[in-house]
């Protein structure tokens, strides 16, 4: 069963070569069919090679295979294979099934679209690099499906390029981007100039002849490769403008793909980051001030879809203060609860702007729990999953995270609860004000009443019910008193460095446990409270949150400004004067040489005698001066 693996990889991948060559031709709905439909095999062959993978003994859990040669240069041999072990499954099993129910989401999303099928090839392709990039076996391949998520977020966030604003903000993504993966780079040439190699088996079996310094570098570097991709302080900015792409885009990057590979990177280095705890703390500083700040800003945002990418920079600021810590597979517990209720919250941010005809904006939404019921009981769900209500995923998941942190740093730990609180307030806002209160749509504009909301099709409601139970009972799979079973001994051969709370008393980790749900309810409280009557406190959404802790402002006054000072001496005086200047000068030097030289071709032969003469008559002279002297 272990053998048919690849076709992870190859259905999306033979998914978009369909729609590339068909696509127009199939139109609507179908082009959307078949690309659903390649995905969808492709979680099917994932629960196959589950199988397979299961039955065999935890120790020999891992499977390797190599197809071709891909690079043989010297010393560089890179081969492109599969390496398939319980981490690479695990993301396997949540990537494909998560954005195979954004495909058919999409269907009745985008219908109507003039670029219907272009859409679906490009979801395609991104789910095949996101596979790629999961099941390599060797790092430079690895930076290929890296650098594939990254190209296919640009076509997807600029879809509607004819929009600047769109334009603008797959160029922000892209850029920043670009910064992250640098750091990749130097890191894999960093690991092959000291191992020779780029096999992540090899790596892991030789990290420590990387040599101390060399680790920490590599380590710092992965992390900055990670704050690229998964939106962390300081390049955190790019994220929020993603929201420009149509909203199934935003569900694929912010739970299934993109934004969750800077963390996985980070976890399948762990036995790298472990031999540098300093770096590992690094790690684990960025994940939890990125919690806090990208919380704050969330609380004051008026875009509903806004409002989530901000929680998406917070929830991956949890997994990466997870990772510091070394507790890898509370990390991974939470990105996969955390791929069911923030697609579920996405998806039903889009039903709410499909059925609003358009509108984002919070404040002109209110009441939709009476006309839009499946939207209302399916967001619900995923609302209380990601607030930390128990029983529901996020409890478990974030709670877990938050046990490890307590062992390693009660600084950081209350960073996170504090964090916690701020999570299920700016989430009870965005929910109260969405769904609860006055009617605000129904609000005349400009003379003209508005279209009544409408609830979404079936294909749109099929996804968000499925998403609804698995943010209900994600939980399960690594419940903290059974870590004997799911998650904790699946993932535990990978993570032979992970943090577990089971050495640990009973009533410490009750306690614990009190405190998150404590937490949880204050910030649901609070939210509730001061917006279930009012939809409009200036004091509570302050400019400094609204503009980001004026971060893009702050980048803006030390890159934007002076680079355009810059570009524009560039373009001025080192252009126009120095470089333009030289080789004008160069030119007119030549025009001028060439003038002077022109008036000794006279055309007169008398001249050309004359010359001729007292050519000879220098030479003469000449020679008789040297005998002369002589």
């Amino acid at each position: 069963m272990l053998h048919i693996a690849y076709l992870m990889a190859l259905l999306p991948l033979a998914g978009f070569a369909v729609l590339v060559v068909f696509g127009k031709r199939l139109g609507d709905p179908l082009a959307g069919w078949v690309g659903t439909v390649a995905v969808f095999g492709a979680f099917v062959v994932a629960c196959i090679a589950l199988g397979g993978l299961w039955n065999e003994p935890a120790s020999a859990r891992h499977f390797t295979e190599n197809y071709f040669s891909w690079i043989a240069v010297g010393g560089l041999q890179v081969k492109v294979g599969l390496f398939l072990d319980p981490l690479s499954m695990t993301m396997c099993l949540f990537v494909t099934g998560v954005s195979a129910l954004i495909h058919l989401y999409s269907i009745g999303y985008m219908k109507d679209d003039s670029e219907y099928s272009k859409f679906f090839i490009y979801l395609n392709l991104f789910v095949f690099s996101m596979v790629l990039l999961v099941l390599s076996d060797n790092l430079l391949v690895t930076f290929v499906g890296w650098e594939g998520v990254g190209l296919c977020s640009y076509f997807l966030i600029a879809f509607w390029h004819e929009r600047d604003s769109a334009a603008s903000a797959g160029k922000k993504a892209f850029v920043y981007n670009r910064i992250g993966d640098a750091g990749f780079l130097i890191a894999v040439f960093l690991i092959f100039s000291k191992l020779g190699t780029l096999d992540l088996p090899t790596i892991f079996a030789h990290r420590h002849a990387l040599g101390g310094d060399a680790t920490t570098a590599v380590a710092l570097l992965l992390l900055l490769a990670a704050t690229g991709k998964s939106a962390q302080i300081p390049l955190f900015n790019w994220l929020p403008d993603a929201m420009e792409g149509p909203t199934p885009v935003s569900a694929l990057i912010h739970a299934a793909t993109m934004v969750t590979a800077g963390v996985y990177l980070l976890c399948r280095m762990n036995s790298v980051l472990a031999l540098t705890p300093d770096a590992r703390w690094v790690v684990a500083v960025i994940g939890g001030v990125t919690a806090f700040v990208a919380a704050t800003i969330a609380s004051s945002q008026q875009d509903i879809k806004k409002v989530l990418a901000f929680s998406t920079v917070s929830q991956i600021g949890y997994m990466t203060l997870a990772v510091g810590t070394g507790a890898y597979i509370a990390a991974i517990f939470l990105m996969v609860a955390h791929a069911f209720y923030k697609a579920l919250l996405f998806l039903g941010a889009g039903s709410i702007i499909h059925g609003l005809h358009d509108e984002q904006d919070l404040k002109r939404m209110g009441g939709l729990a009476r006309v839009l019921p499946w939207t209302y009981g399916t967001f619900l769900a995923a609302w209380l999953a990601i607030a930390g209500i128990p029983p529901l995923a996020g409890f478990w998941a974030k709670g877990d995270v938050l046990s490890n942190v307590f062992r390693k740093s009660p600084v950081l730990w209350a960073l996170g609860v504090v964090t916690a609180i701020l999570t299920a307030y700016y989430m009870t806002r965005l929910f109260v004000l969405a769904f609860r209160g006055d009617q605000r749509w129904a609000h005349a504009v400009s003379g003209h009443a508005p279209e009544p909301p409408h609830e979404c099709p079936w294909v749109m409601r099929v996804p968000l019910v499925v998403l609804a139970v698995a943010s209900f009972a994600g939980g399960i799979l690594d419940l903290p008193f059974v870590h004997t079973a799911g998650l904790s001994s699946w993932l535990g051969p990978v993570f032979s460095n992970s943090l577990f709370v089971d050495h640990e008393g009973a009533g410490l980790q009750s306690g614990l446990a009190v405190i998150d749900g404590v937490a949880a309810v204050i910030g649901l409280s609070v939210a509730w409270w001061a917006w279930r009557r009012e939809w409009d406190r200036p004091a509570l959404e302050p400019a400094f949150l609204q503009r980001v802790w004026y971060w893009d402002d702050f980048y803006d006054a030390i890159i934007g400004r002076p680079g355009q000072v810059l570009a524009k001496v560039a373009a001025t005086t080192v252009d126009g004067r120095v470089i333009d200047g030289a080789v004008n000068g160069v030119a007119t030097l030549v025009r001028k040489s060439a003038s002077g030289v022109r008036r000794l071709q006279t055309g007169y032969v008398r001249n050309y005698a004359l010359g001729i003469v007292l050519g000879l008559a220098a030479v003469v002279a000449f020679l008789l001066s040297r005998v002369w002297w002589s």
